[in-house]
Formats: structure tokens, sequence, C-alpha cells
């Protein structure tokens, strides 16, 4: 270890000085400890996560749907965060353009105001809500560098609106490496019918780098259920003195 601990961990620094006390000239002292066993204490302490949940609400059959799930699943995990340093937040994107319809937070009161009613209908801007959600959570990283970021995104992978002259799915694929370069970690729930699957969310994900999953039924427990799994695969554990 280099220099002085500035925090002294005594019971490390015992064990590694036993093992020498043979060969060592105690004199008028029980253990002879040299500067060679001091140990640092490494505190351990839990990081916190953030989830953001990134919500296709343009027209389609399922955008209510999407949207009772998804507001359940958030109300579900702040009740979980009581007492934590976690928080959630939500980016829908309709029409054209995307929106922070809950900054992240950790207050159920905050969520239950700011998820009332939240529109539906319209095109479907995803590079938009993607580029917002990649906004949002890279400023959040450098608020805090032991933040855990995830973003969940719910949609069926298809955009058809565009920021810029690209094609829109060339766009949001964009996008979509981007984030993965960023390191974020995402996930995305694809809410495409199974019989008319075109694998356009499995294709987002592969460019994100993240796994993609389709729900036996998009309803808030279950869509808790898995964004819970993923939380637990993160580890949630940070260093602190080291």
């Amino acid at each position: 270890m280099r220099g002085k601990p500035s925090d002294l961990a005594f019971d490390a620094t015992l064990r590694q000085a036993a093992p020498h006390q043979i060969r060592r000239a105690r004199k008028d002292v029980a253990l002879a400890i040299e500067s060679q066993d001091l140990r640092q204490k490494v505190r351990m302490r839990r990081a916190a996560n953030l989830i953001l949940f990134v919500v296709d609400a343009s027209w389609s059959m399922a955008a209510a749907e999407r949207m009772i799930a998804t507001k359940g699943a958030i109300m579900s995990l702040l009740i979980d965060a009581y007492q934590k340093r976690d928080r959630v937040g939500l980016v829908v994107f309709q029409k054209e353009e995307a929106r922070v319809v809950l900054p992240p937070t950790s207050s159920v009161d905050l969520a239950e105001g700011a998820l009332k009613e939240i529109p539906v209908g319209g095109k479907t801007p995803l590079s938009a809500g993607l580029l917002l959600a990649h906004q949002v959570l890279i400023r959040e990283r450098i608020k805090d560098r032991e933040v855990m970021p995830l973003m969940i995104i719910v949609t069926d992978g298809a955009g058809n609106v565009s920021m810029s002259e690209m094609p829109p799915q060339e766009e949001a694929l964009r996008v979509a490496t981007m984030i993965k370069k960023a390191d974020l970690r995402t996930v995305v729930i694809n809410t495409e019918h199974e019989a008319f699957d075109r694998g356009l969310a499995q294709e987002l994900a592969d460019n994100l780098g993240g796994p993609c999953y389709t729900l036996k039924q998009l309803r808030a427990e279950e869509l808790y259920a898995r964004v819970r799994e993923e939380m637990r695969g993160f580890g949630g554990v940070a260093r602190a003195n080291e």
C-alpha cells in the first residue's frame, strides 16, 4: 500500500501481521506490526439504480395498454425505492417529438401527478425518443458517476419520423449504436404481436447491445418483474475509500 492509510482497517492489519510474529522482535509489545502490514479500509455502499422508461405513445391498438403497464411498473418500482437511492423516470415519444414526462425521481407523489394523463396517438419518432433518453442518462451520470442507469424501451421498433434527412429506421439504429457506445445498459420490450413481428424490435436491441423480450402479457406486473430481474443482474455495490 502506498503512503499512510487514512482510515486504518485494524482487523485486516492484525491478520496480515500475525503470521510473521515468530520472526519479529516483539520486546514489550504483544504483536509487532510493521508498515507493510498496514491495511486501508474499503467501504462498500449500495450504488443507486436509475431506471428510465422510454415508451412509444404513438397511435396503435396497444398504445393505451403500453402506458397503463408502464405507469403501473413505475409506481411499483418507486414503492420499492422507498428508503433507497433508486430513481425512476419516463420519456415518451409520439407525433413529432419526444418529451420527459417524469424526470428521474424517487418521489411517489411526484410520479402520481406526472403520470395522471399522458396523451397517446400520432406518428412514431423513435429516434427522437432514443436520443432524448440518451441525453437524460448521460446528464445523470455526469452528476453522479456511481449511478447505474438502465434504459427500458417499450416499442415495436418501428419509427416513421426522422429528426434529419435520414430514413426514420436508419436514423433510429444510428442513435441506438451511439447509446451502445456510451455504455448505457438497455432492454427492449417488444410490443409487436407475435403473428406480425417484423423483427424490428430485435434489430433495435442488437444495435443497442441489449436483450429484447416479448412478454406473454404486457401488464404492469410482467413489466415490473422483468425490470427487477434486470436490476438483479446489475450488482449494485459501489466501493469507496479505496
